[in-house]
């Protein structure tokens, strides 16, 4: 197992260690969105009002655009080594990179919640002791599995994508010898503000993937073409949350009754009983599992990147590893057991909250990256908070703060509304606003900063 078990954490994958290739990452980003949730996501936007037609369309353009956004984040991993979010002290300062890290780590919790909510819900079925004790066996695997690391959840993605890939093949013909797709898409009346609800909902679940799509994709060759990176993560992310979205769109159109609070009856039972019920069961879980993975992985990388900013730490022992782990599954489990009676409006707020706090990190890390820091940055000075990015950037903490305030006239959601979302029809465009506001501002801050510029020597350009 010694070549199995992953030993490296934030610390820089050497090229001696580095292996596959970009088609890696269209399988695990396909796999990651082949599921429940996703399903659960799509079906929201039917729910709060769009219908099916243009509910479809929104979906389309919101996982393009936020996908995108995500994709460029992949293109990081192999150039660099690192995971996503340590690259943030390039922007924020060593230690002022735990601003963006601490909302992150909610939001690791927040998905591992309502994930393990609907697969809670299968694993019961299949166990038959119940969705509580469900929830919490779920949780111990996805533990057990992230401590493995990253071979395992490469691994699992290539198995549980073609796995889940042929159970919505099929589950897509059960649904369409009940429902008439014609009459689903018949009604073709355009509101603005449900449409972009729509894509608000589909950008804020490829964009939550964006703090830490790199993780996966930094044990990549070196010279991995960073288009090839680019397009193999947008293609399976794009296509897996897309198909998931329009079985739950047209679910949710279908039959709101059945479907709306029971997601994972409604899909057991549109398959079949007997063994094909719990076949069923079993890819539900089996597709939670692998974001669940990825979100218990990423909230440990997290983690990690905290508190070693105040303690200087590189590396990290399998005690360490394991506690790290532990904690983010205790806390994940146990926020949801506390909700999983309100899971589908808790969820959608929630979806739409974090979209809110993770636009502007994602529009300041990445203008840094590609055109103020081209491509290069010190990795020595990542760890130093005396060193060449500093302990706190105000700067840009300052725009990241103004980032997520520029939003707040254009937010909406169930315990806050902006001022203008009314004069838009309702509409909640925070998120274009999120990115827009701090990309520029950063850009005009930082494009003089010479100081934070990396020279292209032996053993220093990353």
């Amino acid at each position: 197992m010694a070549g199995v078990i992953e030993r490296r954490s934030i610390d820089v994958v050497p090229d001696d260690e580095r292996h596959g290739s970009a088609v890696s990452q269209f399988t695990l980003w396909l796999s990651a969105n082949l599921q429940v949730t996703a399903v659960v996501t799509g079906a929201l936007a039917v729910v709060f009002g769009a219908n099916a037609f243009w509910a479809l369309i929104g979906l389309l353009l919101g996982n393009l655009a936020g996908g995108a956004v995500m994709a460029l984040h992949s293109a990081q991993g192999p150039r660099l080594g690192l995971p996503q979010m340590i690259t943030s002290r390039a922007q924020f300062g060593v230690r002022g990179a735990v601003v963006p890290l601490a909302l992150v780590i909610v939001m690791y919790v927040g998905f591992f919640a309502s994930g393990s909510v609907l697969a809670g819900q299968a694993v019961g079925e299949l166990t038959h002791l119940g969705q509580t004790t469900g929830i919490v066996l779920f949780a111990a695997v996805t533990a057990l599995a992230a401590a493995v690391g990253y071979r395992l959840i490469h691994l699992l993605g290539k198995v549980a994508g073609l796995v889940c890939a042929l159970a919505f093949v099929y589950l897509g013909v059960r649904l369409l010898e009940r429902a008439d797709l014609g009459a689903l898409l018949h009604d073709r009346g355009f509101a603005l503000p449900v449409f972009l609800l729509a894509v608000s909902l589909s950008a804020s679940w490829q964009l939550a993937f964006g703090p830490y799509v790199a993780d996966y994709s930094r044990y990549l060759p070196r010279d991995t073409s960073p288009r090839a990176t680019f397009w193999w993560t947008l293609g399976g992310s794009v296509l897996g949350a897309q198909w998931s979205m329009t079985f739950g769109a047209l679910a949710a159109a279908a039959a709101p009754g059945a479907f709306v609070g029971h997601e994972v009856g409604y899909l057991v039972g549109l398959g079949g009983t007997g063994l094909i019920a719990s076949f069923l069961y079993f890819v539900i879980a089996l597709g939670k599992l692998t974001i669940n993975i990825l979100n218990t992985y990423g909230g440990f990388m997290s983690l990690v990147t905290s508190v070693s900013g105040f303690r200087g730490q590189r590396t990290l022992s399998a005690r360490g590893r394991s506690a790290y782990l532990a904690g983010i599954m205790v806390a994940g489990t146990a926020v949801a057991l506390v909700g999983k009676d309100s899971f589908l409006t808790s969820f959608k707020d929630f979806l739409l909250f974090l979209l809110t706090f993770f636009t502007p990190w994602s529009a300041i890390n990445l203008v840094d990256y590609y055109l103020i820091s081209k491509e290069r940055y010190d990795v020595p000075a990542l760890s130093d908070p005396a060193g060449r990015y500093g302990a706190w950037n105000v700067r840009a903490l300052t725009v990241y703060v103004v980032g997520v305030l520029a939003q707040l006239p254009f937010l909406a959601t169930a315990f806050y509304t902006g001022p203008l979302v009314a004069p838009l029809g309702g509409a909640d465009v925070s998120w274009l606003v999120g990115l827009a506001v701090p990309a520029v501002l950063y850009w005009f801050a930082a494009r003089h900063d010479t100081a934070r510029l990396v020279d292209p020597r032996p053993g220093e350009r990353q």
